[in-house]
């Protein structure tokens, strides 16, 4: 019978943590469902225990091929996907028994949702810094596609190996290596549709930190290329018809926004601030205004590059009480 969703694994030298991993796909319940695990060339054991758990249950598929990277093992995995749902997934990650039936039921309930995240705990919480405690936190507080939508350029709003796609909408947009995270440049490609990915506000991912994660050694995460990636999906998204804008914050965040979109031909027109000293003045060649100007200024696009949930709240309160728009007049881009 064919599958209501795929489990699409890709795996390189994951011998530690595939097991785990394996056995928590295994587990699901209430759905039909295939993985196809793509082993990207492992030195380890991991092709001997993904095979000999294929053995002993036949909806793993193992597909084995030479080293080449993520984005290509992704892709090559996507062409044997036979299910009309996605359902991404790392070999270093453990998933909830119900998460595959949950997202399978979410997806068949919205036809206006092309993909659905959950929340994720990361584990373990000894090796969790400041920053990855914020990130979670701020990713559990996304809860709809209304709010994934609105908040695409401050993170990565949905933990990826949480994601769950119509397999039609990922032969349409697959992954790319662009440099940056291609989970991210995925995602916004997809959100430039709109508000079209849901979230189950469950934790049904624990998702593994530490320092052997990719996304802490492959200098595609970097946070400069982070910055890259956002720049460039609102050189295509929010400011596409605009090549001057208003920016505000120009703090480390807001600064190196700025240097990104100056390559791609955006010059902020005005910067707005809050320091006394600087309101007058001018940085390169834009003059900086308090919020209280902004409703003076022409109808330019605002990009607020603030970091911090407190204080992106507290502008997002002022922005809407001068009747501006979330997401078609002002976004938040930290």
């Amino acid at each position: 019978m064919k599958p209501e969703i795929s489990v699409l694994l890709p795996v390189w030298n994951a011998g530690t943590t595939l097991p785990v991993c394996l056995r928590s796909i295994v587990r699901q319940t209430g759905v039909d469902w295939e993985c196809i695990l793509v082993d990207d060339g492992s030195s380890d054991a991991s092709l001997e225990i993904a095979r000999s758990e294929a053995a002993r249950d036949r909806r793993i598929e193992v597909v084995s091929r030479s080293h080449a990277g993520l984005v290509p093992t992704l892709n090559a995995g996507i062409e044997r996907c036979r299910a009309p749902i996605i359902a991404r997934m790392d070999a270093d990650d453990w998933m909830h028994r119900d998460r595959l039936r949950l997202q399978t039921a979410m997806l068949r309930k919205n036809p206006n949702l092309d993909a659905v995240g959950c929340h994720a705990r990361s584990f373990p919480r000894r090796e969790l810094r400041d920053g990855g405690r914020r990130y979670e936190a701020w990713l559990h507080s996304l809860v709809d596609a209304e709010m994934i939508w609105r908040e695409r350029f401050i993170e990565c709003p949905v933990a990826h190996p949480t994601l769950a796609i119509r397999r039609e909408t990922l032969q349409e947009i697959p992954y790319r290596d662009r440099g940056w995270p291609e989970d991210y440049d995925l995602l916004l490609r997809l959100l430039r549709r709109g508000p079209c990915v849901g979230m189950i506000g469950k934790r049904l991912l624990g998702w593994r930190g530490g320092a052997d994660r990719l996304s802490r050694k492959d200098p595609r995460y970097a946070l400069d290329r982070f910055t890259a990636c956002r720049a460039w999906h609102l050189h295509r998204d929010f400011l596409s018809a605009a090549p001057s804008y208003i920016l505000w914050g120009h703090g480390p965040t807001g600064r190196a926004l700025r240097r990104e979109l100056e390559t791609l031909g955006h010059r902020p027109e005005a910067i707005v601030e809050v320091h006394p000293r600087r309101i007058g003045n001018e940085i390169h060649g834009a003059q900086v205004i308090p919020p209280s100007d902004l409703i003076d200024q022409p109808p330019l696009p605002i990009i607020v590059s603030v970091a911090g949930a407190k204080p992106r709240d507290e502008i997002r309160g002022a922005l809407r009480a001068m009747e501006f728009s979330e997401g078609d007049q002002f976004v938040f881009a930290a």
